[in-house]
């Protein structure tokens, strides 16, 4: 196995794991939704657990794009790299890479990047349940997109790990 495909496959790996983290932390969420928010008043443990998990979310799925990024651009700026990655998801690069997320997809996601900014850098235990439910509203959004256009994404991926192996006439 070339080196190439063997890089090839280690990020569609990545991006099944990146995939898994995401889905547990929505099924995390749901369940806490659903025991302790739903039905009793929205306290501020509620918030500190309800913030964690978003920023956690658009943590997970910045990972991923960070390793698609360095498989094939191989770079990343230091000034706003994390709003660049995201756009540059968005992208399709020709003769490169085909775009991992939707535009759609990434103005949801760029709401859960501001707020996880903010909560990174300006530690502050009083959320505003206003801000937290449209942030949620965003997160239901991408819920079943990211992880569909990713798991898209991947398959372009394979195709084109297997067509290159096959054009170099290997088995």
């Amino acid at each position: 196995m070339k080196r190439d495909d063997m890089e090839a496959r280690v990020l569609m790996g990545q991006i099944d794991a990146g995939i898994k983290v995401m889905e547990d932390i929505l099924t995390h969420l749901d369940d806490f939704i659903g025991s302790k928010v739903h039905g009793r008043k929205r306290d501020r443990i509620a918030a500190i657990v309800v913030a964690d998990a978003l920023s956690r979310y658009y943590t997970a799925a910045e990972t991923v794009f960070v390793r698609i990024a360095r498989f094939f651009e191989n770079s990343l700026g230091e000034s706003r790299w994390h709003a660049d990655l995201l756009q540059r998801m968005s992208i399709a690069i020709p003769g490169v890479r085909p775009a991992a997320i939707s535009r759609a997809t990434m103005t949801s996601l760029s709401e859960l990047l501001r707020f996880r900014h903010f909560s990174r850098y300006y530690v502050e235990l009083e959320y505003d349940w206003e801000r937290l439910s449209f942030l949620l509203m965003k997160l239901d959004a991408v819920r079943s997109a990211l992880p569909s256009e990713l798991k898209a994404f991947r398959a372009q991926l394979g195709a084109t790990a297997k067509h290159a192996k096959g054009a170099n006439g290997e088995r």
